[in-house]
């Protein structure tokens, strides 16, 4: 059986079957998983046995590693790191705010690959907001107050020192989180830009990592990404992602937010996660 594409139904995503990724897999295959990946923006595919070599060989067929900077790598690797939570954790669940990986970053990561190994039972999901579908239905007033934009970005609010990973951060977090001084530089990037590799136009990122707008007043910064901010994460938009074990799913940075959710305490769950670098900027 070749490869076959049932999307969601929903704003975004697609189940990917009849490929193994235990394997190496030939160029056609990579073409036509990336050709998918790009029109879906989310791609899971289930019931994929992998080791961390598979998920490392798996994430280099669609672009370089990405940095992934605050959170240590797992033992004896330099590009996966776990993304987890133990049953009788207290913490805060990790990411559960709308946002787009590392966007803080120079060159942000064109994507991520994120495989389940534990799974809870119940909850978990994650959600997905297709960032195209909000800017293509955005009001007119809306675009026009974003139009020519640019964001400043930052991970200070939650990878600082004072942040909400930093030093008052919850004493029992499972997953190695490395406050630190690095997270108070800037960057900047157009709030709405065009993808490399489709030339589509989206919305890029959310308040999880934006900290203003350039030229403008905290105020007027702070009213217009809240306006944004409730827009761009409408219903309309989502993707509710369901987990389960062995399922990889790989995502567009560049095209969706996401979210963590919780309602899985007293479950643990643990999964590995890699970023797909840019080959250049967006």
């Amino acid at each position: 059986m070749g490869l076959q594409i049932t999307p969601s139904g929903q704003a975004c995503g697609a189940s990917v079957t009849g490929v193994d990724l235990t394997k190496d897999l030939d160029a056609r295959t990579v073409d036509a998983i990336r050709a998918a990946w790009l029109e879906h923006l989310v791609l899971s595919f289930p019931d994929q046995a992998m080791s961390d070599d598979d998920l490392e060989r798996f994430t280099l067929y669609f672009g370089p590693f990405g940095d992934d900077p605050f959170i240590a790598p797992i033992e004896g690797r330099d590009h996966i790191i776990a993304v987890q939570r133990r049953a009788d954790e207290t913490s805060p669940i990790f990411a559960e705010i709308w946002h787009s990986d590392w966007s803080f970053q120079e060159t942000p990561p064109a994507g991520t690959c994120l495989f389940g190994i534990t799974i809870p039972p119940k909850g978990g999901d994650t959600m997905f907001a297709n960032q195209y579908k909000a800017l293509d239905e955005m009001p007119d007033a809306l675009r026009e107050r974003l139009a020519g934009k640019k964001a400043i970005h930052s991970a200070a609010r939650g990878y600082a020192k004072d942040g909400l990973y930093g030093d008052g951060d919850a004493s029992d977090r499972s997953m190695d989180i490395r406050s630190s001084d690095a997270a108070l530089a800037t960057h900047t990037h157009d709030i709405i830009r065009t993808h490399r590799e489709t030339g589509k136009q989206a919305i890029f990122s959310s308040a999880a990592y934006i900290t203003g707008f350039e030229d403008m007043d905290e105020e007027a910064s702070n009213q217009l990404l809240m306006d944004l901010y409730h827009w761009q994460t409408r219903p309309e938009f989502h993707y509710r992602h369901k987990w389960q074990p062995n399922m990889l799913v790989m995502w567009d940075n560049r095209a969706v937010l996401h979210m963590a959710t919780g309602g899985y305490a007293g479950h643990d769950r643990l999964l590995h996660r890699t970023t797909i670098g840019d080959r250049a900027a967006a």
